[in-house]
């Protein structure tokens, strides 16, 4: 498995991390064993990166990650003194509350990250980052000044944002003590190589890439016909009822999506890969890039999906192909929206 750094944490972590928003059952069903299992098969593949929010099963993910770390003696407190993997947990917060931008406060922050350093069982969290909050708040000053006073109070060590467009992530990179930025990025959303990945390489903030498969898109799997739970977001956000659409299947038309993730998988077998692995080495090819965070329902899921982080380099015909692939199928409807 590559190891990269983690913007300005100064933590090297796994190219190749893991999502945990399926831990907290927002994407149907799943019982503390198998999530158990699906942690465990992440970590033995190499994977040193789970990404959490506290709102994923209204906390679920988070406490299950806690009470995990804690029982296989992955926790901090407890990796110094043993061989396991030093496990770096990124969590995030802001979607309790309405979406107000003068919810963003000190006192807020310190309620939510209380919350979570209980449910993750730590005093210091390792990471931790504002949820796709209003746009007005990446320009605020007062919100950075509040996760500074964090940092100095010792409840979190480092912090850095989600965001849903470019323009908010390059608002976030301009300020000195945004270590990290997650953004959607996959082969089916690609603005984020114009001006984001370059200013984060300049500014030494680490990259997060989620949604890396395009809510699955772009395992291959999927057909027209292809349906899902009533409590997946896949079924009801599709029209982003409930969140920004861009978060489902990248914000892309599924019955087109479909129709590329077939000629992606295509290139992706021709490469000797699944589509899902050269979907995950595609993204961890680019500068950038600091870890990828695909998530997992299953212990298969989770093992190849970390196989990604130790392919050889993709082909230039194949990153030609993606970028093609996306000119004639997403770019016109995708590209001057997030």
């Amino acid at each position: 498995m590559q190891q990269r750094t983690l913007g300005s944490t100064g933590h090297t972590v796994s190219v190749i991390g893991l999502g945990t928003w399926q831990l907290g059952a927002d994407w149907g069903d799943v019982s503390e064993s198998d999530a158990y299992a699906v942690l465990d098969a992440a970590v033995d593949s190499g994977v040193t990166l789970f990404d959490t929010a506290d709102v994923y099963g209204d906390g679920r993910s988070e406490q299950l990650i806690g009470k995990y770390l804690a029982e296989r003696g992955l926790a901090e407190r407890e990796a110094a003194d043993s061989a396991a993997p030093r496990i770096f947990v990124a969590t995030k917060m802001g979607r309790r509350e309405d979406q107000d931008p003068a919810n963003f406060t000190l006192a807020k922050f310190r309620e939510w990250t209380d919350r979570s350093r209980t449910n993750l069982r730590t005093d210091t969290l390792d990471l931790v980052q504002l949820h796709c909050p209003p746009t007005a708040v990446f320009s605020t000053e007062s919100v950075y000044d509040a996760l500074d006073t964090l940092v100095e109070e010792g409840a979190i060590a480092n912090y850095g944002v989600s965001v849903e467009t470019v323009d908010e992530a390059l608002a976030a990179i301009a300020h000195p003590g945004t270590a990290t930025v997650q953004i959607i990025l996959n082969a089916f959303r690609l603005k984020p190589l114009d001006a984001v990945l370059p200013a984060a390489v300049e500014a030494g903030v680490g990259i997060i890439a989620r949604v890396p498969l395009a809510s699955g898109l772009l395992s291959g799997k999927y057909t027209a016909a292809t349906t899902f739970a009533a409590n997946d977001h896949r079924t009801f956000n599709r029209g982003g009822e409930a969140f920004d659409v861009g978060e489902t299947f990248s914000g892309v038309d599924y019955a087109t999506g479909v129709e590329a993730a077939h000629e992606f998988s295509a290139l992706a077998l021709a490469a000797g890969l699944t589509p899902a692995q050269a979907a995950l080495a595609w993204i961890a090819q680019q500068e950038g890039v600091s870890s990828v965070i695909p998530g997992a329902r299953s212990v298969d899921q989770a093992r190849a999906n970390a196989s990604a982080g130790s392919l050889d380099p993709l082909s230039d015909d194949f990153l030609a192909a993606v970028t093609d692939l996306y000119d004639r199928y997403f770019r016109e409807a995708v590209h001057p929206r997030w």
